[in-house]
C-alpha cells in the first residue's frame, strides 16, 4: 500500500517543485541514491507508462479497429522514447529524498528496505494496496449509503421534501 502511495506522493511533490533553498550534502545524495535503488523506483516508473498507454487506447482509438492496430503498433516505439525521462525522474526522486531526510535517516530507511522484512514489504505492498483499496471502497460505499439515508431522514423531519 505504502509503496504505491510513496510513488504517487513522490511524483506529486516533484511536479510541485518542492525543494529546500540549500542543496543537500553529497553524503545525503549518495544515501538517497542508494535508497532509490533499493526501493526499485526505476522499475516502478517504468511500470507506469504501459498503464497510461492502456488508458489512452480507448480514448484515442474510439473503438475504431484501424486506429487500435496503429496504436498497438506504435506503443513499443512510444515506450522506448519515454525511457529518456526515467533518469530525470530518478534524479528528481534522489533530490527529493536528500532534501527531506538526513543522510543518517536515509541510511536507516535504506537498511530497513534491504532487510528481510523490508524486502517482503516491497514485494507485498502492491497487493496490500489493492486489497486495502477494495475494503476501503466497500466501507466507504456503505458509509455513504448510511449517511445519505440518515441525512435524508433528518432533513425530512425538518420538513424538507425529496
Amino acid at each position: 500500500m505504502y509503496k504505491g502511495l510513496t510513488l504517487i506522493a513522490t511524483l506529486v511533490l516533484l511536479s510541485m517543485g518542492i525543494a529546500r533553498a540549500e542543496g543537500p550534502s553529497p553524503t545525503s545524495i549518495e544515501a538517497a541514491r542508494s535508497l532509490v535503488t533499493t526501493l526499485k523506483l526505476a522499475d516502478q516508473y517504468k511500470a507506469l507508462l504501459p498503464g497510461i498507454l492502456a488508458s489512452l487506447r480507448p480514448v484515442l482509438s474510439q473503438d475504431r479497429p484501424e486506429i487500435e492496430r496503429d496504436f498497438d503498433a506504435m506503443a513499443p516505439v512510444v515506450l522506448g522514447t519515454y525511457e529518456k525521462y526515467y533518469g530525470s525522474m530518478l534524479e528528481s526522486a534522489v533530490a527529493l529524498y536528500a532534501n527531506t531526510f538526513t543522510a543518517d535517516e536515509l541510511r536507516a530507511i535504506d537498511a530497513f528496505y534491504r532487510s528481510g522484512a523490508g524486502q517482503k514489504y516491497l514485494e507485498k505492498s502492491h497487493d496490500l494496496a489493492q486489497q486495502s483499496q477494495q475494503f476501503t471502497d466497500e466501507v466507504s460505499r456503505k458509509a455513504t449509503e448510511d449517511l445519505k439515508a440518515r441525512m435524508t431522514q433528518s432533513l425530512r423531519e425538518k420538513g424538507h421534501k425529496f
